[in-house]
């Protein structure tokens, strides 16, 4: 091989290569570490340039700064945007760097819909779940419950905003809905009343059920006033509800215009069924 010149030239070549990479990282290395190219700040701002009401500039920068390591080339992107993502009313964060010593962090926050069960949690608009303070959700009206089997909250957010369109005829608002176990719903309306719609049997019969009693709700108000309890829905021909001071006899001979004539004084379970 040694009489080879070919080969001594090629190997010489390819140890000149190595040498010369070595000492370009080297210097990229030593470049890296100058001072020059310390962090030295931090400019939080809002993704969609919307206002940031929640999260403080101040505090967050503070906070996040001490865990974030290296300089300018070597900070990890990935682990600093996870820091900023645990700050409560982050919903996410994007990091890029700007030269030389400079890091932009964009944040979403989330925007709060409603409680979520019973642990505390609250629901965005977006359908995700995070958890903060309640006195730190600047609303005076009270917000929507929500209840759903875990992994169900986008599916239970879009069922609310078809509901709140649905119930719109008779101008009623949903302030709460729940998934149960079963996956049979629950709507509590603005008024106080419960309704129950049950179980899916086709993508038609929530709405179904609920154009239903939007047809009749005009004579129930008349006969009951504002004094119903709960209607149950889940009857194919008709409904059942509770109200404070009047009964209508489930007699499916009867429509409810006739039927609802009657009137006791006590809290009472009403059936009624539709002709």
């Amino acid at each position: 091989m040694w009489q080879d010149a070919r080969a001594m030239n090629t190997i010489a070549s390819g140890l000149m290569a190595a040498v010369v990479l070595a000492c370009v990282a080297s210097g990229v290395w030593w470049l890296s570490q100058r001072s020059m190219f310390t962090l030295r700040s931090i400019s939080v701002e809002s993704m969609y340039g919307m206002e940031l009401k929640h999260v403080n500039r101040l505090t967050l920068r503070e906070g996040a700064a001490g865990r974030i390591k290296g300089n300018f080339f070597t900070t990890d992107l990935e682990q600093v945007r996870m820091a900023f993502e645990a700050v409560p009313w982050v919903r996410q964060a994007t990091v890029r760097r700007e030269w030389p010593d400079r890091l932009i962090v964009e944040l979403e926050e989330h925007e709060a819909l409603g409680t979520w069960g019973e642990d505390g949690r609250i629901l965005s608009v977006k359908g995700d779940l995070f958890t903060v303070n309640l006195a730190e959700i600047e609303d005076e009206r009270a917000l929507p419950e929500f209840d759903g089997p875990e992994g169900s909250e986008k599916e239970v957010l879009a069922r609310f905003a078809q509901l709140r369109g649905w119930f719109a005829p008779i101008r009623l608002t949903p302030q709460g809905l729940s998934l149960s176990s079963r996956y049979a719903w629950t709507v509590r309306l603005d008024n106080g009343t419960s309704v129950a719609l049950g179980r899916e049997q086709d993508n038609k019969t929530l709405r179904t059920r609920v154009e239903r009693l939007v047809g009749i709700y005009p004579q129930l108000l008349s006969r009951l006033g504002e004094g119903i309890g709960t209607i149950d829905m889940r009857y194919p021909n008709g409904l059942a509800l509770t109200a404070d001071s009047l009964t209508v006899p489930a007699d499916a001979s009867k429509p409810v215009q006739s039927a609802a004539k009657k009137q006791i004084s006590s809290s009472t379970t009403t059936s009624i069924n539709r002709q």
